[in-house]
């Protein structure tokens, strides 16, 4: 056992060393987030607030919090734009409340009439699954440090589709991705 926690740690170790560069690069080209101080509120105290304001035909931009969405939303870095519709596609991610006050922002997966089924980009297995009157909003922009990707570039859409096809190797795509970023 400690020979393979050794080995495991040695093969991290290359790793990063490895792709140091394509770290910088990836840092110069996507922007670093500056460290300053922030406040944060529980999801279940500000979210709420947010549904109602998108239910009144508002738009909102939201910081992003946790991993489950990585390689295409990075915690802390991220903001996305989001707004209110009649209508929603596989492929699409969404802010919804699966249960009363937890909300999670993923991609919808499967749609079975109102039935939708979600998933993290950054999730190997766990789904969840809520009704379409349970979306808050649509991601309509993807916001970044330098740029602004709206959700319907169709670059974007091809990688994300292909991420969809790509989850049984999504285990060893995201260990490399972690190296780099």
């Amino acid at each position: 056992m400690v020979m393979n926690t050794s080995l495991k740690n040695n093969v991290k170790c290359l790793t990063h060393r490895l792709l140091t560069p394509l770290r910088q690069r990836y840092r110069r080209r996507n922007g670093i987030v500056p460290q300053t101080p922030r406040r944060e509120l529980p999801n279940d105290a500000w979210l709420g607030e947010i549904t109602q304001m998108l239910n009144e035909g508002k738009t909102c931009t939201i910081h992003v919090k946790g991993y489950s969405m990585r390689p295409f939303i990075e915690h802390q870095r991220d903001r996305v734009h989001l707004e209110k519709r009649d209508t929603y596609h596989i492929g699409d991610a969404v802010l919804a409340e699966i249960c009363p006050g937890h909300y999670v922002l993923h991609r919808i997966i499967a749609k079975q009439g109102d039935h939708l089924i979600l998933q993290g980009d950054g999730n190997l297995r766990g789904t969840e699954h809520c009704l379409t009157e349970d979306i808050s909003g649509l991601v309509t922009h993807y916001i970044r440090p330098n740029r602004i990707i709206p959700a319907d570039d169709p670059r974007l859409v091809r990688r994300i589709r292909l991420w969809r096809h790509l989850r049984p190797f999504r285990r060893h795509l995201l260990f490399l991705y972690k190296a780099i970023v």
